[in-house]
Order: C-alpha cells, then structure tokens, then sequence
C-alpha cells in the first residue's frame, strides 16, 4: 500500500506500530533519531510520515520543521502522549494532518486518518 517512516522515541512503540502498519499491507521503518529519518525520507519516496514529539535526537516540532523544508508534500501524523490540544496549533500550522493521543484508541484514529489522507490525494 504505501512506505512510512515512523519517528518515535519509544522501541516497544514503534514496534506496535510497524506490526500494526504491516497488517494493512504499508512497508513501515521506525527510528528513534530524526537526523535518521530526515535521511531515509530523502533518499525514498515516502507515502506517509508518523511522529511522535520526543524524538532521541531533538524534538518532534523541529523534525517536522526540517521535514517539510525537504519534502513538504508527505502526509505528517502526530502520535503523542502529551496532553491533548498543548501543540496543536503549531503543529496545524506546519501542516500536520492529524494529531493522535497515544492514550486514545490510536489504531482506529491512525487507520481512518491514513484512509482518510489517501481519499483525499484521489479527488
């Protein structure tokens, strides 16, 4: 279905995450660090970016910010465990499509969000 690079600081996450992925046919790679990341997304076409804000290397913020100087047309999600509403707008105005608590039921927002993304890349 689609390449997704995942940026969390959390192995056991990210790990959930790409089995989740997997189930629905997308080919995930996960990193802690966003330098890491920056250079897979560079070197590929990437359907889909997932971030979580606390990264190993800097924050999800300043990834986004260096993300979409490079390659602005990915489709940035937003899974966090920090309180709801804190970064939305800024994230909005970076052009995040969605932010999903981790606390939340985030398969179901994930899925939907993604399903709702590629709906939208068709009109």
């Amino acid at each position: 279905m689609g390449m997704v690079v995942h940026v969390d600081n959390s192995d056991f996450f990210r790990k959930l995450v790409k089995t989740f992925l997997g189930g629905f046919g997308h080919e995930s790679f996960g990193f802690s660090r966003g330098e890491d990341a920056l250079d897979k997304i560079m070197a590929n076409e990437v359907d889909y970016v997932i971030t979580g804000l606390e990264l190993a290397d800097m924050s999800g913020e300043d990834f986004i910010k260096q993300l979409v100087l490079y390659a602005n047309t990915v489709p940035i999600i937003v899974v966090t465990s920090k309180d709801e509403g804190v970064q939305n707008t800024t994230l909005n105005d970076l052009g995040v499509k969605a932010v999903i608590q981790k606390s939340g039921d985030w398969k179901v927002e994930l899925k939907e969000k993604m399903a709702s993304i590629i709906a939208e890349s068709d009109d």
